[in-house]
């Protein structure tokens, strides 16, 4: 059997009248130890396109586990990261009823590594790191990658 780990979040929001009664998106997240994180909704939810918004939150969370869960797998085969990078992109869907979901989310982690004869693995490990991912093992749609792979000297 497995480790379980709970994590805890507190939000808060507060009621803003203005003169016409609407509700602000705007509110924050905390996490015990943790810098308050300004969250609204999206822009094309008149939200403050200022403030992060739960769309940016769970994108960010894949591409940052997805990183975390390579470097794992690169380490135990031997394969030294040197630079990592990825411009993701997620394609959210909202039906007429208002409801809404992710249906795709696309990485594009750009790899630079030191030997030459270890590109072909580096690249193929991208699926052994979604594998491993907790978040994307939490998405009930596909993280498709789109990977590629440099050697860069390190001086």
């Amino acid at each position: 059997m497995g480790f379980k780990h709970v994590f805890k979040a507190k939000l808060d929001w507060l009621f803003s009248k203005k003169e016409v009664v609407t509700y602000t998106k705007s509110h924050t997240i905390t996490v015990d130890g943790k810098a308050v994180l300004h969250v609204s909704a999206a822009k094309a939810f008149k939200g403050d396109p200022a403030l992060y918004n739960p769309e940016d939150l769970l994108l960010s969370s894949v591409v940052s586990c997805h990183m975390m869960s390579y470097l794992y797998v690169c380490s135990q085969n031997g394969i030294d990261v040197v630079s990592y990078t990825d411009e993701a992109e997620a394609t959210l869907e909202v039906l007429e009823d208002g409801s809404g979901r992710f249906t795709v989310i696309k990485l594009n982690p750009k790899v630079g590594i030191t030997n030459k004869e270890k590109i072909d693995e580096a690249i193929s490990l991208h699926k052994k790191a979604n594998e491993l991912c907790f978040i994307a093992n939490s998405c009930n749609f596909p993280i498709l990658h789109f990977p590629s792979c440099e050697i860069e000297v390190v001086n």
